[in-house]
């Protein structure tokens, strides 16, 4: 009786591990869907609205990485964010070539993706 109510324990642990990995899962598919989701802009917009949308997402980024707990989506949320506070500034000082901003972005975007798989 007692080797069973053992095995029982046990076999309710395991699921609940199970359980919350899933949940883990789960959250950071929705994270990786979300995140991917903020990852564009509108080439044709004015320099404010950029700046403006910029400042928009680096927002959003940051809170999704407050709320994930696999610390490598993480530092790809935060990294990203980084770089939209980057393009905010630069919009709202009125520089024009965002040509590193891109790369720089693009390569962010590529940790994100490797992470999310």
């Amino acid at each position: 009786m007692r080797t069973a109510r053992v095995l029982g324990m046990v076999g309710i642990a395991v699921v609940l591990a199970g359980c919350a990995e899933a949940a883990e899962t789960a959250d950071r598919a929705s994270a990786c869907a979300q995140a991917l989701g903020l990852a564009n802009l509108n080439p044709n917009a004015t320099a404010q609205e950029v700046a403006d949308q910029a400042q928009q997402k680096a927002g959003e980024l940051r809170d999704l990485g407050n709320q994930v707990a696999d610390q490598t989506l993480k530092e790809n949320l935060f990294a990203i964010a980084d770089s939209y506070v980057a393009l905010e500034q630069r919009k709202s000082q009125g520089l024009s070539d965002v040509n590193d901003w891109i790369q720089t972005n693009a390569a962010n975007l590529d940790r994100l993706r490797q992470a999310c798989t």
